[in-house]
């Protein structure tokens, strides 16, 4: 068995969630998990982040490379979200030929909205600002 799939599913039992169901995907190097509780649905935005930070630093201790981790699918409805933003927010900067300024955002979904206008050659983007009030700018370039 796979070293990460196996440290996923050593950390899901000491917390008390023998039953919680592990996908990995090598080639793209993620782990999704499945948990049916009401306490982690209701409190996955907090419980993500710990649980891929420390599954990391142990995969990262025996040299293992990083993996993205996603629970309950609330970081791929998370991303869809973001792309979402970044489409509606060039569209705007494409009529009003102004720049738009995006909410705050981790680095994870700056490189998102980063990667969506990079599609747009008519458009740039730069983001701006420290810690957790970095934000993106979508400017729109006269060709």
């Amino acid at each position: 068995m796979n070293t990460a799939l196996e440290k996923t599913k050593t950390i899901l039992d000491s917390m008390g969630f023998s039953s919680a169901e592990v996908v990995l995907d090598e080639e793209h190097r993620k782990i999704s998990i499945f948990i049916d509780s009401e306490l982690i649905k209701q409190n996955t935005s907090a419980i993500l982040p710990a649980l891929d930070h420390v599954l990391n630093l142990i995969l990262r201790k025996q040299e293992d490379q990083p993996y993205i981790v996603d629970l309950n699918h609330y970081r791929k409805e998370r991303e869809r979200i973001i792309i979402d933003l970044a489409r509606a927010a060039a569209h705007k900067a494409m009529i009003t030929k102004t720049d738009v300024e995006l909410p705050p955002m981790n680095s994870y979904e700056r490189r998102l909205v980063h990667m969506e206008i990079s599609a747009h050659p008519e458009l740039k983007t730069e983001s701006i600002g420290n810690g957790k009030e970095r934000r993106t700018f979508i400017k729109h370039v006269e060709l």
